[in-house]
């Protein structure tokens, strides 16, 4: 369409001087709303073609400009890639966005939501250290540090009644040096009040790391409740779609590094005289971001594929969209598999026969996650019966899917637990952990019910 003369096409500006101004596009998303920012922060220009969407970056090295900026990047100076272990462009696009989120100040993507973890607490501890955990976590998160962080001499203790603040304080001692924990446990649904273990933590000058993959950020943002660090595994609920593994990092910018009587001394100490620390560097706000990207995992190389770190980006895009589905099903399926006669108990902390509802109501407004579990009779065979009977949900490992899930925790998750300790942990025979997907719920509810009449039918 052609505009008469002197007439201004709707939505330019002409200057002074004649030539229309173009407002330019948006990059700070500061400010507004979490949907907002769940699709564009992170984002900068991509100045090749202008893709809107990010670009994977397939490249394992970078080229410098000269000799000069190889030597700052290396000793810090200045910030870009060294090489995809240490940082990625797809990749740092996916940080950004979880540390805005999470309402952090940086964040590091790497492998898997295992490596997450590793990397965190050894970017804390050493051997010869001692941290604390919450004893109703996830098994594999058990496995870890019982496992692989005890051959490096780094001791945990557990901590079975969070709400028991003179458990935790015979717990503490000289050399605890972190306390982790989870927002919303898996299997279980029995979920942690993280501004309490918060004040412990703090009033030992103790950092607390928060694993929020089963909530994410759209439920609960831990670094608000006092929280230090955050990890995720986000090859869950933040990718979404079960398509590739990833997990992040976030630091939450606020513990005083320097005042803690705790030593953390590769953050805090310089390690050449002439060469400042990473607190001296970055200061409070972004000193263990930027310590632990070039020591632990630069180091262990937990590197996240840059096409990976393209997949969790899709994800985090359409992150309340697919979370608001996940918790109505799941809250409908909790409801509907507690009232029905062949179930003996149901572990969701929304409903009001939980022992945590009313945290529940608190911190969540009821909606605790959509991965929760619950008792059919029989043990074990009931269990098998259950499990073989189902037709939408899908037998597997996995969580935050899509797709809807059931698996029997003492056959496959907690298998390597003791009886005593399952039992301690209330990994029952017959418990049945469910990720409940988007699906339609009727469906959902029509395989449960079947699959319940045949294990009715077996009693």
């Amino acid at each position: 369409m052609s505009l008469a003369p002197g007439e201004q096409a709707a939505g330019i500006d002409e200057t002074a001087a004649g030539a229309p101004r173009v407002i330019p596009a948006r990059y700070d998303w500061r400010g507004f709303g979490f949907e907002t920012r769940q699709i564009h922060s992170g984002e900068l220009p991509e100045p090749g073609h202008g893709s809107r969407v990010t670009p994977i970056h397939l490249s394992n090295a970078f080229r410098f400009d000269d000799f000069q900026q190889t030597w700052d990047r290396f000793a810090g100076v200045e910030d870009g890639q060294l090489y995809s272990r240490h940082l990625n462009p797809t990749n740092q696009v996916a940080e950004r966005r979880i540390a805005d989120l999470e309402g952090g100040t940086g964040a590091i993507a790497v492998g898997s939501g295992t490596a997450a973890i590793s990397s965190a607490l050894l970017g804390l501890l050493e051997s010869g250290d001692h941290f604390l955990s919450t004893a109703s976590i996830y098994s594999g998160t058990q496995v870890l540090f019982d496992r692989a962080l005890g051959r490096l001499g780094i001791e945990v203790d557990y901590v079975w009644d969070w709400r028991d603040r003179d458990e935790w304080e015979r717990l503490i001692r000289p050399s605890t040096k972190a306390i982790f924990t989870e927002t919303i446990p898996n299997p279980k649904n029995d979920i942690t009040d993280i501004a309490a273990i918060a004040e412990i933590a703090h009033d030992h000058g103790i950092p607390l790391v928060v694993d929020n993959t089963v909530a994410t950020p759209y439920l609960i943002r831990p670094i608000e409740h006092g929280a230090d660090i955050v990890v995720h595994s986000s090859t869950k609920f933040l990718g979404g779609h079960g398509a590739g593994l990833s997990g992040l990092i976030v630091d939450g910018g606020r513990f005083d590094w320097a005042a803690t009587s705790r030593h953390y001394g590769l953050l805090t100490d310089r390690q050449k005289p002439e060469v400042p620390s990473f607190l001296e560097r970055f200061g409070t706000e972004h000193a263990f971001e930027r310590y632990l990207r070039l020591t632990a995992v630069n180091d262990f190389g937990p590197a996240l594929s840059s096409f990976n770190g393209f997949l969790l980006q899709q994800g985090l895009e359409t992150l309340s969209v697919r979370m608001d589905r996940h918790v109505d099903n799941a809250r409908a399926l909790a409801g509907w598999l507690d009232e029905h006669p062949v179930v003996r108990s149901v572990d969701y902390a929304g409903l009001p026969s939980s022992p945590d509802h009313a945290l529940a109501e608190r911190l969540y407004g009821g909606r605790t996650g959509s991965v929760f579990a619950f008792t059919v009779p029989g043990g074990l065979e009931g269990a098998r019966t259950l499990i073989d009977n189902l037709q939408v949900f899908s037998r597997m490992t996995n969580i935050g899917d899509t797709r809807s899930l059931a698996i029997n925790p003492a056959t496959t998750t907690h298998l390597s637990f003791s009886p005593e300790r399952r039992e301690r942990l209330g990994i029952d025979p017959g418990l049945i952990r469910l990720s409940v997907g988007l699906e339609t719920l009727d469906d959902l509810i029509t395989d449960l019910d079947g699959a319940l009449g045949a294990v009715a039918a077996r009693l």
